[in-house]
């Protein structure tokens, strides 16, 4: 039994933060975000609009586009840092609530950026054992809940939005997975952070005082480590299954930087019709941030049935991922 990408969906909140709102917001202006991380604009939900929300939205999309049926759902992972409760209960059991699902086992995962792939390799190895046989994977974001928007510094960068993707049981090896490798090196914890609330610095009046609800990063180090660990997984991952990455008609890397996608691409030769970009119109979105562009290429008609995908991701924790595989789905 093989492990097959089925379905894809996608949720993108309606308000827009253009370049031009956060010139009335911080001392910025559209010139130096665009040179910097060519982001023009990024989505916002609603106050009262919820990762679950957004999340359970993209799920019925790619649940109806599998040709499924809710009930025939017997695994959901989300992966979020922005979950609807610190720290309990799991967004995904909120999740399988809207849906409707019950007696399903649910349960989060926190790899930020990398999330959505860390989620893909758990839906392969339940499958692959025989456990499960449509896992609904989720990668969802509501970040400007935890976004501080007075540091110009991470509030031009990132946006709200979510992905989802049905992985199905498949006895046909054409259709499945080739490969997905996934790690982390914990002593670069410090470069992209939310300090609070946990055990560490528990809810407080110097919590507020000192913003340590909002993400934190260290922008110069985390540029330069995601360059080369994302270079060198994707060579790795390549190398490992004999593929040239010329053979790739869609390379569909984390959406957090345009220097950083550049950059990767071309230290991997890849020609701008390969490289799927989408950082422009939503800015970093953390682990919805790949399903969101799968399904961007989808809608679109360039991503077709049988077509592979080389996925490529790097996030805090620091954790970083890649996956190869054929998109298993039916045209749009």
């Amino acid at each position: 039994m093989y492990a097959k990408f089925h379905s894809i969906g996608a949720y993108v909140p309606s308000k827009v933060l253009s370049n031009a709102d956060l010139e009335k917001m911080v001392d910025t202006s559209d010139e130096w975000i665009l040179k910097r991380t060519g982001i023009s604009e990024r989505r916002m939900a609603a106050a009262d609009e919820y990762t679950s929300d957004m999340a359970a939205k993209a799920s019925k999309i790619a649940i109806e586009r599998a040709g499924l049926e809710r009930s025939d759902i017997d695994l959901i992972v989300c992966a979020t840092v922005t979950p609807d409760y610190f720290n309990m209960p799991a967004t995904s059991c909120i999740i399988s609530d809207k849906l409707g699902i019950k007696n399903v086992q649910a349960f989060d995962i926190s790899a930020a950026c990398s999330g959505f792939v860390y989620a893909m390799s758990v839906a392969k190895a339940f499958i692959e054992s025989g456990m499960k046989k449509h896992v609904l994977i989720i990668g969802a974001e509501k970040f400007s809940s935890i976004v501080d928007y007075t540091d110009r510094t991470t509030c031009i960068l990132f946006g709200d939005g979510a992905g989802a993707a049905v992985i199905s049981a498949t006895e046909d090896k054409s259709e499945a997975f080739i490969d997905v490798h996934a790690s982390a090196d914990g002593s670069y914890a410090d470069f992209l952070v939310t300090p609070a609330p946990g055990c560490v610095n528990p809810v407080s009046q110097k919590v507020l005082d000192e913003g340590l609800n909002f993400v934190q990063m260290k922008g110069n180090e985390t540029f330069k480590l995601a360059v080369k660990t994302l270079t060198k997984d994707v060579k790795n991952i390549l190398a490992a299954n004999k593929i040239n990455s010329e053979d790739i008609p869609h390379f569909i890397p984390h959406q957090a930087n345009y220097r950083i996608i550049k950059a990767v691409g071309d230290s991997l030769k890849m020609k701008e019709e390969q490289v799927v970009v989408t950082v422009g119109k939503y800015g970093n979105t953390s682990a919805a941030s790949i399903p969101m562009a799968i399904n961007d290429i989808w809608e679109s008609g360039r991503l077709k049935k049988g077509e592979l995908m080389l996925l490529d991701t790097f996030g805090g924790g620091l954790t970083w991922a890649s996956a190869l595989l054929p998109f298993a789905g039916e045209n749009a």
